[in-house]
């Protein structure tokens, strides 16, 4: 998943806006977060405002995304922002001059972003952060001979990453001032909203969800072509170089995965989230048509996903669709992770079943799915009747960053509930 095809499209928002959303309260405190990667300043943007009641509330914002920060607290000159669905979290100290004045006055925070990974260890990164309406990234300065000034980068892009033979494909889009809002897509899913700038011939874009921790670099060359890093997290790093390419296209999720017979729903057992091992014939009863997701909570693309799936829910159960979903989480250990996807259930306000059904494991997930010759990415979906009869499969999920490409999946997948439902 690391040679894509992008495509930047434009915002009509300000320079401030790479920070702060319109949405925000008139009295939010507003500020430039910073994590500190091996490939320099990851920013993004950190809204808080104090309810009627006294209660803080925080959001990240990552262009026209505001994330609320599910847990957020302020005690003894500390402030943690705490995204449990991710079992990750922000802890930072208050550099207040005085103890005793309210957080309101309070200019820059410095502390650490930790994260559980998929072997059970935790990442840490430095973050700080300081008021400031200003521009996502520092501005800079004309860059070095051999690179290009060219005006804009609007427009899609054919990109190789040095990890990978595989392509994909983005949508952004630049403003007149130099913005750049987007996303890259890829055939397992895409990289959510990025956010930064383009100029001098230099684009950066970043993001911070809870999970991801992403900053890209690029320089326009001579020829019109880019030419770049990408930071992952504190340890990945790879190149990748890009072209303009308006005919780059995806594979169809629909034919990533195939299938290999019917799926017996009364065989197929797991525990549910209160450790019963469940039937998933139990949730299908009663119904015309089947969506099965197969997930993981410390995915961000399933949590796109799944919010997207409670919609359906609410539109179709009455119809006749049956949705569940199936979770492969990190630890294989049943009390954590029935934890985690507790907290994702929270989260989305799914009431569909859910079920613990092995570890995060695309061999396993395959194991437990015998009807499906593989399972491609995390999420897939697999759309059948209630005999048991596959009729569809698809693989990776394009989340609302994506924009068109989001809207076109989502008329893909009502059209193959609706053949189902007999409608």
């Amino acid at each position: 998943m690391n040679a894509f095809i992008v495509s930047l499209v434009g915002t009509t928002i300000g320079l401030h806006s790479q920070l702060v959303s319109q949405a925000g309260p008139a009295d939010a405190i507003l500020y430039r977060a910073i994590l500190v990667t091996p490939g320099g300043e990851l920013p993004f943007g950190l809204e808080i405002s104090r309810s009627e009641t006294g209660q803080f509330r925080a959001w990240v914002i990552n262009g026209e995304e505001r994330i609320e920060v599910p847990s957020f607290s302020v005690a003894d000159r500390q402030a943690t922002f705490a995204f449990p669905h991710y079992e990750s979290e922000i802890c930072a100290k208050l550099q207040l001059d005085n103890p005793n004045v309210e957080f309101k006055a309070c200019k820059s925070m410095v502390g650490t972003w930790t994260k559980s990974t998929r072997d059970g260890s935790k990442i840490a990164m430095p973050f700080h952060c300081e008021t400031a309406r200003d521009t996502r990234f520092k501005p800079v300065t004309p860059g070095p001979e051999g690179t290009s000034a060219a005006k804009s980068v609007d427009g899609k892009w054919r990109v190789k990453f040095s990890s990978s033979e595989d392509h994909a494909i983005g949508v952004f889009k630049q403003t007149s001032r130099g913005v750049v809002d987007g996303t890259f897509l890829t055939n397992g899913g895409d990289y959510r909203y990025l956010a930064g700038s383009y100029e001098h011939g230099l684009l950066r874009l970043s993001c911070f969800d809870g999970s991801h921790a992403f900053l890209f670099h690029a320089r326009m060359q001579v020829d019109g072509t880019l030419k770049g890093d990408f930071w992952s997290g504190a340890k990945w790093h790879e190149t990748w170089t890009a072209v303009r390419d308006e005919s780059a296209q995806l594979a169809d999720g629909f034919s990533l995965a195939k299938w290999k017979g019917k799926a017996d729903f009364s065989a197929m057992k797991f525990k549910d989230l209160d450790g019963i091992d469940t039937a998933v014939q139990s949730a299908v009863d009663g119904g015309k048509a089947v969506l099965i997701e197969v997930f993981g909570s410390w995915c961000p693309n399933c949590h796109d996903a799944s919010a997207y799936l409670v919609e359906l829910d609410r539109k179709y159960r009455s119809r006749g669709l049956r949705i569940l979903g199936l979770a492969f989480e990190y630890s294989g250990r049943f009390e954590r992770d029935a934890t985690q996807v507790k907290h994702f259930a929270k989260r989305h306000g799914v009431t569909y079943p859910l079920f613990v059904a092995g570890k995060a494991d695309k061999a396993e997930a395959a194991a437990k799915l015998p009807m499906l010759e593989r399972v491609p990415a995390y999420p897939s979906f697999v759309f059948a009747r209630p005999d048991g009869t596959i009729v569809a499969v698809y693989s990776g999920f394009c989340g609302p960053a994506t924009g068109e490409e989001y809207e076109k999946l989502k008329r893909r997948f009502e059209r193959e509930i609706e053949s189902l439902l007999g409608f």
